[in-house]
C-alpha cells in the first residue's frame, strides 16, 4: 500500500513538472529534488560605506557583485537567461529603475474569474487562448541596463531560468536597487 502511494505521488510531481512552466514555479515543485539543491544567498553591507556603486555579474557563476569603491560590500546568488534566451555580456550602466515595475512582454494568460490559463507567455510568440486577458508578471526593483534586460526581484533558481533578465531573491533586489542611481556602471560577464 504504500508503495503505491509513493507512485501516485511520484506521478503527480511528475505532472505538476510536464504541465508548468519553469520561470515562476518554484524548485521544489519543479524539481523535486532541487530541496537538496542550494537556495538563493547572498550578504549585504554596504549601508554607509562610501564610493561609487559598481555592479558585476558572473553569469557562469551565477552570482553578482556589488562594489562601493573598491569595496566588495554586497554577493548575490542570481539567475539569468536561459538557453535561447542569454543574458547578453558587456558593459552597460543603469539607465532607468522602476521599483514597481510589471512586464508589457511576459506574463500569464488568464480568464475572467482569475484562473491561469497559459503561464509564462511572451505575448509576442504567443496567440491570446479565446476568453482570457494578458497578466504581466511582476518585476519589482527593476534596474533597466540594455534595452529590455533588467535586473529585478524575482524567482531565483540554482541555474539560468529567465528570458534574459537578472533575476535577484527577495531581500537583496531592494539592496541593490536602493544602492544603485541612474548610471551606475554595470558589468555583464562570462
Amino acid at each position: 500500500m504504500k508503495l503505491r502511494g509513493l507512485a501516485q505521488l511520484l506521478a503527480g510531481v511528475a505532472i505538476v513538472f510536464f504541465c508548468s512552466s519553469c520561470e515562476e514555479v518554484p524548485s521544489y515543485v519543479e524539481h523535486p529534488l532541487a530541496v537538496f539543491a542550494p537556495q538563493p544567498s547572498g550578504y549585504w553591507n554596504g549601508d554607509g560605506v562610501p564610493g561609487s556603486p559598481k555592479i558585476v555579474v558572473h553569469l557562469s557563476e551565477q552570482k553578482a557583485y556589488f562594489y562601493k569603491g573598491k569595496n566588495l560590500v554586497g554577493e548575490s546568488t542570481v539567475s539569468t537567461g536561459k538557453p535561447g534566451f542569454s543574458t547578453p555580456p558587456g558593459h552597460y550602466h543603469v539607465v532607468s529603475k522602476d521599483p514597481n515595475h510589471v512586464s508589457t512582454v511576459f506574463g500569464d494568460y488568464i480568464d475572467d474569474a482569475g484562473n491561469v490559463v497559459r503561464s509564462n507567455i511572451d505575448v509576442r510568440k504567443d496567440r491570446r487562448p479565446s476568453g482570457t486577458h494578458f497578466d504581466g508578471a511582476e518585476m519589482p526593483y527593476a534596474m533597466f541596463f540594455n534595452g529590455g534586460y533588467a535586473m529585478h526581484q524575482g524567482y531565483v533558481p540554482p541555474y539560468a531560468a529567465s528570458h534574459g533578465c537578472i533575476r535577484l531573491p527577495r531581500g537583496m533586489a531592494e539592496h541593490f536597487f536602493d544602492a544603485s542611481p541612474e548610471g551606475t556602471p554595470m558589468t555583464v560577464k562570462e
